[in-house]
């Protein structure tokens, strides 16, 4: 399966199997990992930690053996990068057949002894999500990595992961400026349109310039998430796929990520 396919297929599971990962498909995710290419430079470091299902850490589920922290510095571009990279690990892991589920909020403290090196400190008590920039990366986000489980799964958990995880806005709301497009830029604002977001809300917007050589993705202005305190991370997310899709069209372009109206905007110039 590859990446593109993964975002059709790939769905938010709320239900893991507890045991661990098996080893040929963990040395995969590592390897994919190491030697993954990333079109602009960051500072966005994928870490994968073992967690005890007996620790709370997630809010809905047990945690199960393996998961992914996606490690950035808390400025709105490098929060974005955030999204992307960690999106691409997402999508590879589905691709070997591992579930995940992007989670924002979960329990510090707990979360704190398994990376233990996100220490508090008196002078930066705050070692997690939050607002504002705080020193240093911080853990913006984490996925369990681990095999579903059908059974276990309250029924309000199994609706939105079967339900509201794969309903999707139209392309046409999303869109801004032009709206007749070719068939390659087309195909890449359809795979974002796939994108998850935070509570599904899809707030993404693409405007399209009228000859097609630039793509802007970012949030409506003055927009804010009543629950996710990082929504640059979703930007970043569906920029990813718009990557994805113009790769695979073998489009050329170039990555601009600028700070604008108070949110991460994408350029891709064609």
């Amino acid at each position: 399966m590859s990446l593109i396919d993964s975002i059709y297929t790939r769905r938010s599971v709320r239900s893991y199997r507890i045991e661990a990962l098996d080893e040929a498909d963990m040395l995969k995710i590592k390897a994919f990992i190491n030697h993954l290419e990333i079109p602009f430079e960051h500072n966005v470091e994928l870490k994968i930690f073992k967690a005890e299902s007996k620790k709370k850490l997630y809010t809905m589920f047990s945690a199960p053996k393996d998961n992914l922290a996606i490690l950035a510095e808390t400025d709105m571009i490098s929060i974005s990068k955030a999204g992307f990279i960690g999106e691409l690990a997402v999508l590879y892991a589905t691709s070997l057949g591992i579930s995940t589920c992007w989670f924002g909020h979960y329990h510090l403290k707990t979360l704190n002894t398994l990376i233990p090196h996100m220490e508090v400190t008196e002078e930066d008590p705050r070692w997690s999500y939050g607002k504002g920039i705080v020193n240093g990366r911080r853990v913006i986000a984490i996925t369990p990595l681990a095999y579903h489980k059908d059974k276990g799964l309250r029924l309000i958990d199994r609706i939105q992961a079967s339900v509201m995880s794969h309903k999707r806005k139209p392309l046409e709301v999303l869109l801004t400026g032009k709206k007749n497009l070719s068939e390659p830029v087309k195909y890449a604002l359809e795979l974002a349109r796939l994108a998850p977001s935070a509570a599904n809300l899809q707030f993404w917007r693409f405007h399209v310039s009228k000859d097609e050589t630039q793509i802007r993705i970012a949030m409506p202005v003055g927009y804010k998430h009543p629950k996710w305190e990082h929504p640059n991370v979703d930007i970043g997310i569906a920029a990813s796929h718009v990557y994805l899709g113009l790769t695979e069209r073998k489009i050329p372009f170039a990555i601009e990520i600028k700070e604008e109206e108070g949110c991460a905007a994408w350029y891709f110039k064609l």
